[in-house]
């Protein structure tokens, strides 16, 4: 309930004041009951919408559920349909790597969507002394299991690898990837692993750090 009130009325705070009384007018509890409501983060708004809906009419209906990932189409694509920028194939349900036929239908897929509008759903972030001194070792690492992910599943992929000197940020299409670089890494060379969901479940934060 008090969820749903934030959704609605944003950052608020309210004081109350309560009493009982019993026989004669006695107060017997007294106080004062302090809420606060804060509002929810919004959700940044996919900047190209699945083909047939205009930008309006696409922002409604994808933010019905704030779990929804935005950029999953509601229904499914026309069989088979190819994705025109990475060339991954939609049959039998799934996006695949496989030769589409000619006469397929053409439309960007949801990571290529992510990709050209920059809005990762997965962050992972690592840092400390021993990456500073095994950091191709790490990236090696960070690289095969994105790969293997990717392989596997095409849509999960990574977007970029930032790297500064005393960290290394990656960025994903999709909120597995990090999870398993995050555990890839926490296998093989221990370390500090923290995985922090979004409040829309769509995102995820990975850091490491040793």
């Amino acid at each position: 309930m008090w969820r749903q009130a934030g959704e609605l009325l944003g950052a608020c705070s309210t004081r109350t004041s309560t009493s009982v009384t019993g026989r004669g007018g006695r107060s017997l509890v007294s106080g004062v009951l302090s809420i606060k409501v804060t509002r929810r983060n919004p959700i940044r708004t996919p900047d190209t919408p699945i083909s047939g809906a205009t930008r309006s009419s696409y922002r409604d209906r994808i933010f019905d559920d704030p779990r929804h990932d935005p950029y999953q189409a509601r229904g499914k694509y026309p069989e088979p349909t190819v994705c025109e920028s990475c060339g991954a194939v939609f049959h039998r349900g799934r996006w695949q790597w496989a030769s589409p036929p000619e006469d397929a239908n053409r439309e960007r897929c949801p990571a290529c969507r992510r990709i050209r509008d920059r809005l990762p759903a997965g962050v992972v972030t690592l840092s400390g002394a021993f990456l500073g001194s095994h950091r191709d070792e790490v990236l090696q690492l960070l690289r095969h299991e994105a790969r293997q992910e990717r392989d596997e599943h095409p849509m999960n992929r990574i977007m970029d690898v930032n790297e500064a000197p005393d960290e290394i940020v990656v960025t994903t299409t999709d909120i597995h990837t990090p999870r398993r670089i995050g555990n890839a890494l926490e296998r093989a060379y221990h370390g500090k692993l923290e995985t922090r969901y979004g409040e829309d479940e769509y995102t995820l934060h990975v850091t490491w750090e040793r």
